[in-house]
């Protein structure tokens, strides 16, 4: 279906031997690693958090315009999440967010990561390395998805419905962090454990 995306997630604290897996796999380079900032905007109230709605501005190569909100139907119970999805790219990150300022909308939350892209039978397979983490994300038909799980071997680690920003929230929580952005330099000198991130509420 057009605007639906449909991915899961994996904490794959060893990048180095899920890329082994991947080149075995005959995984096809899509895109080579490369840094991303991203501003998540809302408005003074925080409406569009309080409805699970994504209004993201990213930049990597390309500067993108992205709207995200949950389907109706989603029940939770799926170790994959499926969301409304929107993007557009655009050609000037400062003329977006100026537009959007214009419009009420302020950041609420800075992230940023390092992407490589894959490309396996049929579905896209990112490796992210976060401030706070690694992780993979395999997005896709469901039918792409497990093809891909079952290529990699990988059918028997567990799965995070979750978005980063909530493994971020939770985790910001627990340790008592002072920021509020997920960036690489607040997280300068800080080791994040692991199993700090295993949080029984997002992983199935």
């Amino acid at each position: 279906m057009p605007y639906i995306e449909t991915e899961i997630k994996l904490h794959v604290p060893d990048l180095a031997a899920m890329e082994a897996r991947l080149n075995a796999a005959g995984a096809e380079l899509a895109a080579p690693r490369v840094f991303e900032a991203n501003v998540r905007y809302d408005d003074a109230d925080g409406r569009l958090r309080a409805r699970n709605i994504v209004l993201r501005l990213r930049q990597d190569t390309r500067v993108r315009l992205t709207y995200k909100e949950d389907l109706a139907s989603a029940d939770g119970s799926s170790d994959s999440h499926s969301r409304f999805e929107a993007e557009v790219e655009i050609s000037d990150f400062d003329a977006m967010a100026t537009i959007l300022d214009r419009l009420g909308y302020r950041p609420a939350l800075r992230y940023e990561k390092y992407r490589t892209t894959y490309h396996l039978a049929g579905a896209e397979v990112v490796l992210d390395e976060l401030p706070m983490g690694n992780f993979m994300e395999i997005e896709g038909e469901p039918a792409a998805i497990q093809q891909a799980i079952a290529l990699l071997d990988i059918g028997h680690l567990p799965r995070m419905p979750a978005s980063y920003v909530e493994v971020f929230e939770r985790l910001r929580r627990a340790l008592h962090l002072p920021f509020t952005d997920l960036t690489f330099a607040n997280f300068d000198g800080l080791y994040i454990a692991p199993e700090m991130l295993k949080d029984e509420a997002l992983w199935r």
